[in-house]
């Protein structure tokens, strides 16, 4: 059986009282499944399992009332159609392939 995984945009938008340890957790952990893009910008190759492991790791750090995370599905990773993109002046890394073991 081959493991499907789909590419996601992750956003996030961290504030409040507290804020800059939470900042640095929430980066922290997305470091660890994704490339980081822009500033609270994630792209991020994730099967099924490791989006849920993701979203399992991020409920204790964020402040639910104030904090928030965007989950952009893009579709198949498998795809060549998965990472196109463009930008508007900086151009965009081409994407980072290396191994992370948590």
């Amino acid at each position: 059986m081959r493991l499907r995984r789909k590419l996601y945009l992750i956003c996030y938008d961290i504030c409040g009282e507290g804020s800059e340890r939470r900042l640095r957790r929430v980066y922290r952990l997305l470091r660890a499944y994704g490339e980081h893009v822009q500033r609270s910008v994630f792209r991020c190759v994730l099967s099924d399992r490791q989006l849920a492991e993701l979203e399992q790791a991020l409920q204790p750090v964020l402040d639910h009332r104030r904090d928030q995370v965007l989950f952009v599905p893009l579709g198949s990773a498998d795809s060549n159609s998965g990472w196109q993109g463009w930008t508007m002046g900086v151009p965009l890394d081409a994407p980072e392939r290396t191994v992370r073991i948590i």
